[in-house]
């Protein structure tokens, strides 16, 4: 007996003629458009679903453009409801989707893939070089760790060793924090910049004083010359600091001697500069700082790219060769590697980037075997981590010679320098034999899984420093901290005889 064709699947309403009518959903788009502004679907998603269909690549007829489709109409409404998006100016808004690519899918894909990479509105434990600064996910900020020059923001120079609330700050959200040698740097809600700490730049390497003439500030203090730039991100180098708007420009303060940056100025220069040349016109999403260079992680309608400039030494720019670069220059390399680029981190003299596929890129210097490929030549192209092909990762840190890669499973992977135990392996059973052995391949930090946590984040010393440490945020929202803690940068109890944390431990704070 041969079955009857399946029915078609159909609406219904009621109706005066008849019990049930079909209900034509086509003929009712703004239904369609409220299912899926409402939706949690990415841009890509979007994407998907107006190539695959012919009524929804048709102009939709509704405000605020008539011409929009509904997947580009339900993602511009996406993107109102984003705290950083929606006070803008209607020209500013517009500016910003031609830069993005001309569609308000890409604008999502901008904003959203921001939020992913600085934590926006969720917790985040920096581990500065000598100090940590966590910020919860309320938007209140602590510090804690050596205060010499203030970097404490706590109005003294008295240093703390437990985590110590920003009072001062009462009434202001805080939603993300950067820690450089002697100096922190704070972004509000409202996207205003505070800073405090050693206000010049200089060479502190070791501690070596900064130049002449260098004051301290010890309470939080907003930086009056980004007085028109909506900041999302800061990042802080050796001798310069990188600030990324909401429109993504990015703006660079100091070392800008010999045009280093693009521009000529001294180091007591407290005027942001504009990063000038082929970014002034392509959106900047990610930004991350070597002690003598920067990235820029971009976002266009072709894809995800990285640029580089700063200091070539080591080969950590990523081009091939060890040549300065005083202005920004694409990194060719992950096209050829066929390389999305969705999160960047820059070390001191080596850089790390995780694809969208999962896969792992190091370059630069590879000391202590700090790239995971299991020598220590330098490498002046991004190369995949070949030990991690069977790992999907999310994300990843990097700091003095180590590395830390995050898996989508919860899993975490170090290597590099094993100085100041801040890489989380035991080594041998008594815990002390080898705690500072250098690993050479990626190895899976065994403490989070016995403890049954899944880390989501990490963040480790990025600075020229033996007093490197570590934080991991978990899934659960809990915090833990391990390596050096001489100068209580850890927030944990230290005994007097011992002033490393081996073993990940729990940090007693609220990231709520």
């Amino acid at each position: 007996m041969e079955s009857s064709p399946p029915k078609k699947r159909v609406c219904i309403s009621r109706s005066k003629g008849r019990l049930f009518d079909p209900f034509p959903l086509f003929s009712h788009p703004y239904i369609f458009l409220r299912l899926l502004a409402e939706s949690r679907l990415h841009a890509k998603d979007l994407a998907r679903l107006e190539a695959c269909c012919k009524f929804l690549r048709r102009p939709a007829g509704y405000p605020p453009d008539e011409a929009l489709s509904l997947p580009d109409l339900a993602a511009r409404d996406m993107c109102d409801k984003r705290s950083i998006f929606k006070p803008m100016q209607k020209e500013d808004k517009d500016d910003l989707k031609q830069r993005c690519g001309g569609s308000w899918k890409l604008v999502l894909r901008f904003l959203t893939q921001g939020e992913y990479c600085y934590r926006r509105e969720m917790s985040q434990a920096i581990a500065g070089p000598g100090h940590s600064v966590v910020v919860t996910n309320s938007g209140k900020a602590y510090t804690f760790g050596n205060n010499a020059s203030g970097q404490l923001g706590s109005g003294t120079f008295n240093s703390e060793s437990r985590p110590y609330l920003l009072r001062s700050l009462q009434g202001i959200r805080i939603i993300q924090a950067a820690a450089g040698v002697s100096r922190t740097m704070l972004i509000s809600d409202a996207g205003q910049v505070y800073a405090f700490g050693k206000d010049t730049y200089g060479d502190p390497e070791f501690g070596a004083p900064g130049p002449a003439g260098a004051t301290n500030i010890t309470t939080p203090r907003l930086v009056d010359s980004l007085n028109g730039v909506f900041a999302v991100q800061v990042a802080i180098g050796n001798f310069f600091t990188a600030v990324l708007s909401r429109e993504g420009h990015v703006y660079t303060f100091s070392w800008g001697t010999d045009a280093r940056l693009g521009h000529q100025t001294e180091a007591r220069d407290q005027k942001p500069q504009m990063l000038r040349g082929v970014l002034e016109n392509v959106p900047v999403v990610q930004i991350a700082a070597g002690y003598c260079y920067l990235l820029a992680r971009t976002c266009q309608a072709s894809g995800m790219s990285v640029y580089s400039l700063g200091c070539g030494l080591g080969g950590k720019l990523g081009h091939g060769n060890r040549t300065d670069e005083r202005y920004p220059r694409l990194i060719e390399h992950f096209e050829s590697l066929k390389f999305q680029p969705v999160s960047i981190a820059a070390g001191p003299w080596h850089a790390a980037a995780v694809g969208e596929d999962g896969r792992v890129c190091t370059w630069g210097w590879g000391r202590y075997g700090c790239l995971g490929h299991g020598h220590e030549e330098c490498e002046s192209l991004p190369k995949v981590v070949e030990s991690l092909k069977n790992v999907k990762a999310i994300h990843v840190a990097t700091g003095d010679y180590t590395t830390f890669v995050v898996a989508e499973d919860g899993d975490v992977y170090s290597f590099g320098s094993g100085e100041s135990a801040s890489l989380g392996h035991l080594g041998n059973p008594d815990g002390q034999a080898h705690r500072h052995a250098n690993v050479m391949l990626p190895r899976l930090v065994s403490a989070f899984r016995s403890k049954g946590e899944k880390i989501v984040h990490v963040s480790l010393t990025s600075c020229v420093t033996w007093d490197a440490h570590t934080f991991a945020i978990t899934k659960s929202n809990k915090l833990y901290a391990f390596g050096s803690g001489d100068k209580g940068q850890l927030g944990l109890d230290i005994n007097d005889d011992n002033y490393e944390k081996c073993w990940p431990e729990l940090v007693n704070i609220d990231l709520s």
